[in-house]
């Protein structure tokens, strides 16, 4: 059992927790929580820690791969957890590689392009509404937040695990990578003169979701087949872009249904 923070795994994890370049450097992250556990790909896990009390719990007797675990005093969990109320149980996980090829092998691929996401919150939740809504995959632009962030894998609720991520060095040429594959490209936009439901998405679609604060660049917006515009009451001029993403996703799996 680990029981100081002085222990170099434990020095490790907080690391990893904290610093986006130790996961790159690593070519790992960390999920946490029994759910994050259970869906992570058996050959993809590195090493899994459990807290004491956890170990004790007769409920966790079942649980499968634990044998190996490494476990670390109560104390010694909660200090490297990225969570209030740890539920005593982390693994680290290798990071996958997906490429825009992988995105583009489906016929009639329905894809997401993200511009600088800054928000893990939003990410993971787009993430987590894409499998939901059947994506095909995610490309995000370089400055887009990292998405190993501890909180970006809380909230993906495991679709990390399954859906095809790709962070482009060169977002614009792989727009027009995916463009010469026969997929359009849409932008939400406030210049849009047509509802996102009088469009056709039931061949290869993308679309294009711009940073919380600024929307979509210029450039970017200037890479779209088409904008459209999403309704809306009142004097809201904008939406959250993982609501956005939401409505234009769902729309699109509607249609393909």
């Amino acid at each position: 059992m680990i029981t100081s923070t002085a222990n170099q795994q434990i020095k490790n994890l907080v690391q990893l927790q904290k610093k986006g370049k130790a996961r790159k450097d690593q070519d790992v992250f960390i999920a946490e929580g029994l759910k994050m556990y259970q869906e992570a790909p058996q050959d993809k896990i590195v090493r899994t820690y459990i807290s004491e009390s956890f170990l004790k719990n007769p409920e966790n007797s079942s649980i499968k791969g634990l044998k190996d675990a490494e476990v670390l005093e109560d104390r010694i969990f909660d200090y490297v957890s990225d969570t209030k109320t740890p539920q005593g149980i982390m693994c680290i996980v290798r990071q996958r590689h997906d490429k825009i090829e992988d995105i583009l092998k489906e016929e009639k691929p329905l894809i997401m392009i993200l511009e600088n996401l800054q928000d893990p919150g939003n990410l993971g939740t787009i993430i987590r509404t894409a499998e939901g809504a059947g994506v095909t995959g995610i490309i995000m632009s370089s400055q887009t937040v990292d998405i190993y962030n501890p909180k970006t894998i809380r909230s993906t609720m495991g679709s990390v695990y399954r859906v095809p991520c790709v962070r482009s060095e060169d977002i614009y040429a792989d727009i027009d990578k995916i463009k010469e594959a026969g997929v359009r490209v849409y932008a939400a936009h406030l210049k849009g003169k047509s509802s996102y439901t009088e469009e056709y998405y039931s061949e290869g679609t993308a679309f294009l979701i711009g940073n919380e604060g600024n929307g979509l660049s210029r450039e970017m917006a200037e890479k779209a087949d088409k904008y459209i515009l999403i309704p809306m009451c009142g004097r809201v001029e904008s939406l959250n872009a993982a609501v956005a993403s939401t409505i234009l996703m769902f729309e699109a799996r509607r249609q393909r249904n």
